[in-house]
């Protein structure tokens, strides 16, 4: 009687003191009509049998299993209050099936531990040590936290039957049902344990307190190890930690539960690959895994090596031994059927996310599954709020709490934050079921024309004439201060500021495109190894098609000529966009854009190997642009003679490389009002380095290093490692050739580290530089009177300043 009372207070209302079982079924059949599914969709959905349903729905089935009812829920799309009242219409008739809980009936012995328990080596061995030394004063508490999938609960058992010889006083198991819709209150889990101790049911205290202090009490005096499974939170898991006597207490928990005082804190990670396989192996059978080993890993990776996932297909492949590991990989290959893939019997990874979910309010539900619409592998909480449409105060405070309950991951650098790769596909399956379309396309405009305007701000940064502080950003407060802050956003965000150019574009934002690909053309000469910028001249390029501008589709199709043949190393593309800006060029008749259509074609041609059209293309550049008085014409012409000195380098005439590399020095030299001078520096850097190399080709090395080191100092000050590296790389030739083996050994490490870093395809001549050099530090210095880019097809030096539509210019190579 009295357990019923408790019962009745837990879980309050009418349905809880139905006896007969029949408040149930009658709740649960209205529920399905009002869906409007049948028993056999409904059935299907859940997971049980159609048999099953109608006993339920017929009384027949009292108290169906928790995780039966938390499938029904899952299956009808319940809201929170519906799932706690058919919860608690099932509990009266669970109650009636069994006697009480205690020593003498469903007591808290162990479950049964997994015989193909794979990895977690460290964690156990931290577990272990623990447990050989135990200070009673200060028995250890344990945290193993995560997110849901990641095998806590099987890890926790795994450990306590391992460490069960050093408990000799017990080992005892309690689930607290932190994911029910109302976790076990701390009265009831200290009646189960004090049970467990001896402690008759008529002698329990009836304060919270004084049962915690007698459990407290008596358990000081054993050596026992408690896994308290699926803890809530801190309040309801206090009572029960112990303060004194030789007991080891591992918690599991969804959440971080960083209330938490003086407890040891193990975060389970994913398994990596060849664990995941070994997992597969154990459950599906080691020769025919070792069959299909490459299937095995793929499998692995689609599962992101989630061990709950992994434990799904193992064993759906163990009971179909006639299907292969290939087939399987195919079907999960298709992200959109990933998740109905993923569930076997009652394991289901939708449903466990989907009781992590359920636990969120409206608005962490909502910054949850929008995190899931943007773009790249992570997300800023700028983005994040924006496309949730909450305060950046608000989306911070919530994402740190999404990752304290394991449904987000943080960057351990930075403020940003990821999903495991299945949580993101439940995100976006969530989206899709709560969110209309209006609200999705409102949502994703929002962050496109934020992110845009804060793109276009941060890349004037690196304007060198007149943007040392730029406006334009949507919010000047938490804007980027100066050029190196402003690399980092648009690094960090790369993906996401180039999807919000896109979403212009096909929205129909085309000035905004042209305006942000515009301020771009600077920061790209900062990060050449980029191949995105082919795409984002590309999309420029459509734009100004889209407003019927043929002067800057001009403009921007020659900066693609320039991302291909630069950042792609496509030169046949460049040749393409180059002949196309020439002809349109040639249309409005704009002299600048048609010289540099001109010198961007014969970078492609020279690339392909076509290097008598690709000088002739060169003169004709240099002569269009011959008599263009202007800056810009007269900055292009002194970028147009390096491009002709290098190609008549590499055609082994030196002697005239070296005159037009001198006659463009000269033009540096020369007023140029209204251009800053760190610019004007930075093209006559590129003018020493073709100097320095056609003084190579000549076998004036001396010459040529003090013009590369020239060279080198300029582009060290700007932070272009692509310019700097190659000119490294250059230089540490020319003291090979000059004898001085040590310093050429210093300086090629260092080209071959901030090569390596771009994953620039200069970083293996580099290397094979250096390998020459301690092949033959002790002999005489190979002949180095050659070309220093001398692999077929290999971008050059070749430079060519990109004139935008504006006042800018800016050091572009062919």
């Amino acid at each position: 009687m009295g357990h019923g009372l408790r019962l009745e207070e837990r879980w309050g209302g009418p349905l809880a003191r139905t006896a007969d079982g029949s408040s149930f079924g009658q709740r649960l059949r209205a529920l399905r009509l009002s869906a409007g599914l049948s028993q056999e969709e409904l059935a299907h959905s859940a997971g049980v049998s159609v048999r099953t349903l109608a006993d339920m729905e017929r009384g027949r089935t009292r108290g169906p299993q928790r995780k039966t009812v938390r499938a029904l829920a899952l299956a009808l799309a319940l809201a929170p209050e519906d799932v706690r009242a058919l919860e608690a219409a099932a509990a009266p008739g669970r109650l009636r099936s069994g006697s009480p809980p205690g020593p003498a009936a469903g007591g808290l012995g162990l479950p049964r531990d997994a015989h193909d328990f794979t990895a977690r080596g460290r964690p156990l061995s931290v577990l272990t040590a623990l447990a050989d030394a135990i200070d009673p004063a200060c028995p250890p508490v344990v945290v193993v936290s995560g997110a849901p999938g990641l095998g806590k609960t099987a890890f926790a058992v795994h450990a306590a039957h391992h460490l069960a010889s050093r408990f000799p006083d017990g080992q005892w198991y309690l689930d607290l049902r932190a994911m029910d819709p109302e976790p076990v209150p701390p009265g009831d889990a200290l009646r189960r344990l004090l049970g467990a101790l001896g402690v008759a049911e008529h002698s329990l205290p009836r304060d919270v307190e004084d049962r915690a202090a007698l459990f407290r009490s008596l358990a000081a005096t054993r050596r026992l190890l408690l896994v308290l499974d699926n803890a809530a939170d801190e309040s309801r898991l206090r009572p029960l930690l112990l303060g004194t006597g030789a007991c080891l207490t591992v918690v599991t928990s969804r959440n971080a539960l960083g209330g938490l005082e003086a407890v040891h804190r193990l975060d389970l990670p994913l398994l990596r690959r060849e664990e995941a396989v070994t997992l597969l192996t154990r459950i599906a059978g080691a020769e025919r895994v070792a069959r299909e080993a490459q299937s095995a890993r793929d499998l692995a990776d689609q599962c992101g090596r989630l061990p709950l996932a992994l434990r799904i297909i193992g064993q759906r492949l163990a009971a179909r031994p006639q299907e292969s590991l290939a087939k399987l990989a195919a079907l999960l290959g298709r992200e959109e059927r990933r998740l109905d893939l993923l569930q076997g019997g009652d394991l289901k990874v939708r449903s466990a996310f989907a009781l992590s979910y359920q636990q969120l309010d409206d608005v962490s539900r909502r910054l949850l599954r929008r995190c899931a619409l943007a773009a790249g592998p992570d997300v800023s909480p700028e983005t994040a709020a924006l496309l949730a449409d909450v305060p950046l105060r608000d989306a911070r405070l919530r994402l740190e709490d999404l990752c304290s309950r394991g449904l987000l991951q943080p960057d351990p650098m930075v403020e940003r934050y990821r999903f495991h790769d299945l949580l993101r596909l439940f995100a976006a399956e969530q989206v899709a079921a709560e969110d209309d379309g209006a609200a999705r396309d409102a949502a994703l405009d929002r962050t496109a024309r934020w992110t845009l305007a804060r793109a276009g701000a941060a890349a004037l940064h690196f304007d060198a004439e007149h943007h040392d502080d730029p406006t334009g950003d949507p919010d000047p407060a938490t804007a980027p201060a100066g050029r190196d802050q402003a690399r980092a956003w648009l690094e960090a965000e790369r993906e996401q500021w180039i999807a919000a150019l896109h979403h212009s574009r096909t929205t129909g934002r085309h000035r905004h495109v042209l305006d942000a690909a515009e301020a771009m053309h600077w920061f790209s000469d900062f990060t050449q190894h980029w191949k995105e910028w082919a795409d984002v001249f590309r999309c420029a390029a459509e734009s100004a098609r889209a407003l019927g501008s043929r002067r800057e589709e001009a403009t921007h199709l020659n900066y693609l000529a320039w991302a291909h043949n630069t950042c792609t190393h496509d030169p046949q593309a460049a040749l393409e966009a180059a002949d196309a800006a020439h002809s349109l060029a040639l249309a409005c008749d704009d002299r600048l854009q048609t010289g540099w259509a001109l010198g961007y074609g014969a970078g492609a041609l020279r690339r392909l190997g076509r290097m008598d059209e690709a000088v002739v293309r060169l003169r004709a550049a240099v002569t269009c642009l011959r008599g263009d008085g202007t800056t810009q014409g007269r900055l292009a012409v002194l970028t147009l003679l390096n491009a002709l000195g290098e190609l008549l380098r590499f055609h082994g005439q030196a002697d005239e490389a070296v005159v037009h590399h001198l006659n463009s020095l000269e033009l540096c030299r020369q007023g140029h009002p209204g251009v800053a001078p760190q610019l004007i520096a930075v093209y006559q850097a590129h003018t020493q380095r073709h100097l320095g190399n056609a003084y190579v080709a000549l076998g004036s090395r001396r010459q040529a290093e003090t013009h590369l080191r020239q060279a080198l100092t300029i582009f060290e000050e700007v932070a272009i490692p692509a310019w700097s590296g190659a000119v490294q790389l250059e230089l540490g030739r020319v003291l090979m050739g000059l004898d001085r083996p040590g310093e050429a050994h210093t300086v090629l490490a260092t080209a071959l580290r901030t090569l390596a870093a771009l994953r620039h395809p200069l970083q293996a001549e580099a290397a094979a530089e250096l390998r020459a050099l301690d092949r033959t530090r002790d002999e005489r210095p190979r002949d180095l009177n050659r070309p220093p880019f001398s692999a077929p097809g290999c971008p050059t030096s070749a430079g060519l300043v990109r004139a935008p539509a504006g006042q800018s210019v800016t050091v572009r190579r062919a």
